[in-house]
């Protein structure tokens, strides 16, 4: 979808720490050869802050930037991959209640790692011809911890990191304005994080700790590799095409791209060889300082190139997500101006 008057008006990131790569080969935590492979140099590990307790923090500062009071906040969605820290809980209205403190609707998004490029569709839509004043919150926030899930090996490839990330979108001006995003849905792929386990009754009941190789090897086997490669590789060409159309602009236009924060190996054939672009025009070299954080990778490589003043006003951006189930989303945003708000 095109859109003409919305804008990102704020953007915010925590993270609550790093361990570099190479303690974690060292202490044995991460298979040497995997850290080779995905080429990262530290990830984000929290000491015990919740997931919700940092994208509450990152909110306030989205909000601060921003300059949106919470009486024009009209919306805030979260999107989240794994455990919020309660059963059977609404970690959003913490959200609210932490940051906001206004009534407005607050909803949990659960489209895993695509679910803040999903998030900000759902809120393009209710904002679109609204008020001239709204805005939507949207935030991201997880902590990938065992026994549930081995943030090294448990999705190999990817290595997840913890931290919470805002974004403000708008009615009123910003420092960026979105000018297309689309979202293209394959739920023929749903099986490849499911495999052939069977439904359980509690979390982790079948397996503990989560294996997404054991679940993706488990779909190959049954339908084979070129039937899940051709499905990807259309569908992610589709909403790229798509984006880009409704942009009015070719990937040549594009200036940077934030890509979500896969191990260099995974990267390079999901994103980097497919469009024929080279990893200095995307936010690898932030990225590999701190994982894949989730649902919120495009929020922070965004607010990454706003706060190191990589992104000069009249560059385009192409944001990118994938997640299971699976979704693609591509949304193109262009800079307007360097944001006046200071940096954390």
């Amino acid at each position: 979808m095109r859109f003409e008057d919305l804008y990102i008006t704020g953007v915010g990131v925590h993270i609550p720490g790093r361990t570099k790569v190479t303690d974690a080969v060292d202490r044995g935590a991460f298979d040497e050869r995997l850290a080779r492979q995905t080429d990262l140099a530290s990830v984000a590990v929290s000491d015990g802050v919740s997931a919700p307790e940092m994208a509450a923090e990152a909110a306030r500062t989205a909000l601060r930037r921003s300059g949106t009071v919470p009486l024009d906040v009209d919306l805030i969605l979260h999107a989240d991959v794994y455990y919020q820290g309660h059963d059977l809980w609404a970690p959003v209205s913490y959200i609210q209640r932490e940051a906001v403190g206004n009534r407005c609707p607050a909803i949990e998004v659960r489209q895993l790692s695509n679910g803040g490029m999903a998030a900000m569709e759902l809120a393009a839509g209710m904002l679109n011809g609204g008020l001239r004043t709204s805005s939507a919150l949207l935030t991201t926030g997880d902590r990938f911890c065992e026994p549930g899930f081995d943030r090294w090996h448990g999705d190999p490839g990817t290595v997840y990191g913890d931290g919470g990330t805002a974004l403000v979108l708008s009615r009123r001006p910003g420092f960026a304005q979105l000018r297309s995003l689309c979202t293209v849905s394959e739920p023929e792929l749903e099986e490849m994080h499911r495999g052939d386990d069977p439904f359980g009754a509690e979390p982790f009941e079948v397996r503990q700790p989560m294996d997404l190789e054991a679940t993706k090897q488990a779909f190959i086997d049954k339908v084979g590799v070129s039937y899940s490669v051709a499905r990807v590789k259309a569908s992610q060409s589709e909403v790229l095409k798509r984006a880009l159309n409704d942009a009015g602009c070719e990937l040549s236009d594009i200036d940077w791209f934030v890509l979500p924060h896969f191990g260099r190996r995974r990267l390079t054939q999901t994103f980097l060889r497919p469009w024929g672009i080279d990893a200095s025009a995307t936010t690898w070299s932030w990225g590999r300082t701190v994982g894949h954080l989730g649902a919120g990778d495009q929020f922070a490589g965004l607010a990454h190139l706003a706060e190191s003043g990589s992104a000069k006003p009249g560059q385009r951006c192409l944001l990118a997500g994938i997640g299971a189930g699976f979704t693609w989303s591509c949304a193109v945003v262009e800079i307007r101006r360097a944001p006046s708000w200071d940096n954390p």
